[in-house]
């Protein structure tokens, strides 16, 4: 017979938005139906929370599991910030009725870029646009080198430079950013925003209004399919961390 696998609990970040709720739900189903096809013997449990904003928060997606149920916490964030290494962590640690092992964030990835690129693509990019990635920024350094990454990813997929712009916490700010690029435009050429952002939402809301011409819409788009590139991923960070409940490790 073979063993039930760990419990695959997905947190995202929690919006108010209706229509950022439905993206992420979009992804969670398709996570789900990815897992059950993959593994139609012993497919885990998958379950959906938020860290902020919505509920169930963290300890109650784990509460919701079956008494014991091993489960492996997949960020549903696209870069390792405050959210990850304390909200996350201390839940993690502080969870006493199963084992748990947190994954890893879903970003820097090649196969973001490849999903952004696309975004582009799907707003009408142009030769001569000039792209800069929008990000919703955060006080952890590590957290913006992880956006940095993801922007040089973005730039070699796309062969042309990127640009950053941050929506809170880090600088350049979005609109400055975008005014920067403006000013290295070539006759006809427009400044286009890159949506470094996982559904919409607040901070899409302010990536619109910071002055592009265009604005790409965010990784998931709701009542649209979710990208397989973002399924694989978080597939991927759960297997990579199954082999740490094995191991006892609970971090990243």
């Amino acid at each position: 017979m073979t063993a039930q696998p760990p419990a695959l609990v997905g947190i995202s970040h929690g919006t108010s938005s209706p229509e950022g709720r439905r993206a992420v739900r979009g992804l969670h189903d398709a996570v789900a139906e990815a897992v059950a096809q993959r593994n139609p013997d012993a497919t885990p449990t998958v379950r959906l929370g938020h860290v902020d904003v919505e509920q169930p928060d963290i300890p109650a997606t784990l509460a919701s599991l079956a008494d014991g149920e091993p489960a492996v916490v997949v960020p549903l964030l696209l870069s390792a910030g405050y959210h990850v290494y304390v909200d996350l962590t201390d839940a993690v640690e502080e969870e006493t009725a199963r084992p748990v092992a947190l994954a890893g964030a879903l970003g820097p990835d090649d196969r973001l870029a490849s999903v952004l690129l696309r975004r582009l693509r799907e707003a009408g990019l142009r030769d001569d646009d000039r792209i800069v990635l929008a990000v919703a920024g955060s006080s952890d350094r590590r957290a913006v080198d992880d956006c940095v990454e993801q922007a040089r990813r973005l730039s070699a997929a796309a062969g042309r430079e990127v640009a950053v712009g941050f929506l809170s916490a880090a600088e350049p700010r979005l609109p400055d950013a975008v005014a920067a690029a403006r000013d290295l435009l070539a006759d006809g050429g427009r400044v286009v925003v890159a949506n470094y952002l996982l559904a919409p939402g607040y901070f899409d809301d302010l990536a619109r209004a910071a002055g592009a011409e265009v604005t790409a819409a965010p990784l998931l788009v709701p009542d649209e399919p979710a990208p397989a590139e973002l399924v694989d991923i978080v597939l991927d960070r759960y297997a990579a961390s199954v082999g740490a409940l094995h191991d006892g490790a609970r971090r990243p």
